[in-house]
């Protein structure tokens, strides 16, 4: 009896502490999935598309188009990221991200047809545009519907790795 009374107390104490046990965050805090909520269903999604490919020339950067919604998880998620320090550094150094509501992936579906993505079929989708329009993920672009599950690591290092056009 007194074997079992250690053990549940032991386990007790685990589980009391396991917050404390989270993995550091690069940033030292201890690391959580964050979230947002960044989509815009009124937003004039094309003006705003199209004012980021006119700043992304200017500034010889990439665009990151994340079309999302406010109710998927994963959408959230992904926005959560990018507002942590460390990505928003790397995001305003490389890119001009804009964010666009495709409702029930049923709403702006014409702004991703026209970078060659015919249907959303997860959330959200992710386009990493040159500036001058062409969609340079094609593969991986409708991939991130589990972006909320992603290690923090590996979401930074794939849109680290894009470059601005030389």
């Amino acid at each position: 009896m007194a074997e079992m009374m250690k053990y549940i107390f032991f386990a007790a104490g685990l589980a009391l502490a396991a917050p404390a046990l989270s993995a550091p965050d690069t940033d030292g805090s201890a690391a959580e999935h964050p979230e947002a909520r960044p989509y815009e269903k009124d937003a004039n999604a094309s003006q705003n598309v199209d004012a980021a490919l006119t700043r992304a020339v200017a500034a010889d950067k990439r665009v990151l188009l994340v079309m999302g919604a406010n109710w998927c998880h994963d959408s959230r998620g992904l926005a959560g990221w990018f507002e942590k320090p460390r990505f928003a550094a790397m995001l305003k150094s490389k890119y001009e991200v804009v964010y666009v509501d495709v409702g029930q992936r049923d709403r702006n579906i014409d702004i991703a047809q026209r970078f060659g993505i015919e249907k959303i079929v997860g959330t959200p989708t992710v386009l990493v545009l040159s500036p001058r329009g062409a969609l340079l993920n094609p593969k991986s672009a409708p991939t991130w519907r589990n972006a909320a599950s992603r290690d923090e690591a590996d979401i930074f290092a794939y849109f680290d790795q894009f470059t601005p056009e030389l």
